[in-house]
């Protein structure tokens, strides 16, 4: 498997950084099967940071690399994802027992969807009924040091 790691560098050795942003799946090092979530990614970091080139870089992973790793996967924006993503990005769940998670990206087009349910004007039927027909970008969250260890760089490409 092909996962793609969008920056506004080069990412070699991929690192865990500490907890900064309520993120989809709190801290953890987000790579993507697909480029185009990437190359989004790298060009969004670059701007924030407001450093450096946009860059896409490239890892393999084995195919019996998940094997032993301990993965939380969501296949979907169902009702059990938008709970976990919510806890994480209202920071109520940080510490946890998964070594990868798998799932929908929330991005800028469900954003607006995640902050209605957040205030509590969107209940959770109608969040999930507003966000399933949004053909939604994956990630891959490696969360231990023990799962960064199945990644192995390839090469990175300037976006």
């Amino acid at each position: 498997m092909i996962l793609y790691h969008g920056s506004n560098i080069e990412v070699r050795q991929p690192r865990l950084l500490p907890f900064q942003r309520a993120l989809d799946f709190g801290s953890g090092f987000y790579t993507t099967s697909d480029l185009e979530q990437a190359i989004w990614w790298a060009n969004k970091t670059m701007n924030r940071r407001e450093t450096g080139k946009p860059t896409v870089s490239i890892y393999q992973v084995e195919q019996d690399g998940f094997t032993n790793l301990n993965m939380l996967r969501f296949d979907g924006p169902n009702a059990e994802w938008l709970r976990f993503v919510t806890s994480c990005r209202k920071k109520s769940i940080e510490s946890c027992s998964w070594d990868v998670i798998y799932g929908p990206v929330a991005d800028d087009k469900t954003s607006e969807t995640i902050d209605l349910y957040l205030s509590g004007l969107y209940d959770e039927k109608y969040a999930i009924q507003r966000l399933q027909p949004q053909k939604l970008k994956n990630q891959y969250v490696f969360k231990t040091e023990r799962a960064i260890h199945i990644l192995h760089f390839l090469e990175s490409k300037a976006v």
